[in-house]
């Protein structure tokens, strides 16, 4: 039975690493491609779609445009499945120290698809970001996560305060970053399952996020900047925790400890 049947709603995916990974990823329904194109990386995918029996589809330049309802398309759309979210368990169980990312309001698809592509390259066990005032998974996230958006897991809460009081219940420290807070993010424990909290473009960290941190620390600005974007800071301190999580590993390897 085809979706249209089920009536089961499809999303578009465009770009062409966002498409790559949704072909080797998720049950596509087909995918439209533009007349004309030869981009070497769009045939991988045409070749790709041929080799597991993926619809194709091709058509010119202005209906593809008008499918991904953007320009930056890359002369490649799919049409799939959409992407379900995870809840916290399914985010907490892959690890006996999880690293997580939680999101306080980030709004911009852009920054969050570049935190996602970072998270994944950096071993990050999840994402959180909340229902409300923040962006989502979406066709623009996927291509700003240039594919990463596949391999990642994702939890959608209705509190995020709430959900960081769990993880505590947990023995899952929970850090904040914002300018103001007076230790540094050197300073801090990365080798324990741990929570790294980000603030949304402007607004940071709201109060009450704020107060359910056990640790507060800031990134070193030596520049007249005010603040980094909100996806350059989790790609900081996500790979100071990589960094340490590979010391420590290293040290028990040797000690046997």
């Amino acid at each position: 039975m085809s979706h249209r049947e089920t009536g089961e709603k499809l999303e578009v995916v465009y770009g062409i690493h966002a498409v790559k990974e949704a072909v080797r990823s998720r049950p596509v329904e087909y995918v439209l491609v533009a007349q004309g194109q030869c981009n070497p990386r769009v045939q991988e995918i045409i070749d790709a779609c041929r080799a597991g029996g993926i619809g194709l589809r091709f058509a010119p330049r202005p209906a593809v445009e008008r499918a991904a309802g953007n320009t930056q398309h890359q002369n490649v759309v799919a049409v799939c499945t959409p992407r379900a979210y995870d809840d916290i368990e399914t985010l907490l169980a892959g690890s006996v120290r999880p690293l997580l990312v939680v999101l306080d309001g980030v709004e911009d698809p852009a920054n969050l698809g570049a935190i996602v592509r970072t998270a994944v390259a950096a071993g990050c066990d999840g994402v959180v970001i909340p229902e409300r005032r923040a962006a989502g998974m979406s066709p623009a996230v996927a291509r700003a996560s240039a594919g990463a958006l596949e391999h990642v897991k994702i939890a959608r809460v209705t509190n995020l305060v709430r959900t960081l009081e769990e993880m505590k219940e947990r023995h899952v420290w929970v850090y904040g970053f914002e300018a103001q807070a007076g230790k540094s993010y050197l300073d801090l424990d990365y080798t324990l399952g741990c929570v790294l909290v980000l603030g949304g473009e402007g607004a940071g960290l709201h109060r009450l996020v704020r107060e359910a941190c056990d640790e507060l620390a800031h990134i070193p600005l030596r520049g007249p900047v005010p603040s980094l974007n909100v996806s350059v800071a989790a790609a900081v301190v996500l790979y100071e925790a990589l960094r340490q999580r590979g010391k420590a590993g290293k040290w028990k390897a040797e000690t046997g400890n």
